[in-house]
């Protein structure tokens, strides 16, 4: 389970686009806080401490305390942006929680003893995740840091189901109850998807590299003419 992290935040009391401007001027990122029955609060956080916050991993799963001029409000982060260029965030969205709610969270996957799944191990099997992180509703304070799946003993045409995986107690899946996990398959499945995706690739870089070609050949002749016309 993630311990509750503190953040520091400043309140904020005009919005819009000029006043976030002047916030990511000040070296800080607009956010709200909203959810729990309550009206959305607006507010700015440090800019280095969230970037550092979501390029670390977890970010989505981590109960914050957000301290916001004495105010100390728990929420979970549900959204940010990145600036497409920089990857700076610019804005990120969090939701209130209160005593006895549950959220619904994207929990990691971690699969474990890989070297001692015979059908990997020996018989060069590959494992083929289906599902790299799983919607879990959860209480905020249990949300666990990730799902482990255990390997051992694993053979070739091995498919775990989310049956099949433990979860934290109280945490329920919110997808499809028999869905598949991961399964382990023969080595030459996998290899020929890649050598297929492969060619396909150099077939179309063949393609443009003659089609440049045959573009800087046109425009050389045209160059030409207009030599001998001068």
């Amino acid at each position: 389970m993630s311990a509750v992290k503190t953040l520091e935040a400043v309140a904020r009391d005009r919005v819009g686009k000029g006043a976030a401007r002047a916030v990511r001027r000040q070296g800080h990122v607009p956010a709200v806080i909203y959810g729990g029955g309550q009206a959305p609060q607006s507010i700015a956080v440090d800019l280095i401490r969230i970037r550092t916050l979501i390029y670390a991993g977890g970010f989505k799963t981590t109960l914050f305390e957000i301290n916001a001029g004495g105010k100390k409000t728990r929420a979970i982060p549900r959204d940010f942006h990145l600036d497409p260029v920089t990857g700076v965030p610019i804005h990120v969205d969090f939701l209130r929680v209160v005593a006895g709610q549950s959220v619904t969270v994207e929990v990691p996957v971690h699969f474990l003893n890989e070297d001692a799944a015979p059908g990997i191990k020996q018989k060069g099997g590959t494992l083929n995740v289906v599902s790299h992180t799983l919607a879990l509703e959860v209480a905020p304070d249990a949300i666990p840091d990730a799902i482990e799946i255990d390997l051992t003993g694993r053979e070739i045409g091995d498919a775990i189901h989310i049956t099949d995986v433990k979860l934290p107690a109280g945490a329920t899946f919110t997808g499809e109850p028999d869905a598949t996990v991961a399964n382990i398959v023969p080595p030459t499945v996998l290899g020929a998807e890649v050598e297929a995706e492969e060619a396909a690739i150099a077939e179309a870089q063949s393609a443009e590299a003659a089609e440049e070609k045959a573009e800087e050949e046109a425009a050389e002749e045209a160059a030409e003419d207009e030599k001998k016309e001068d």
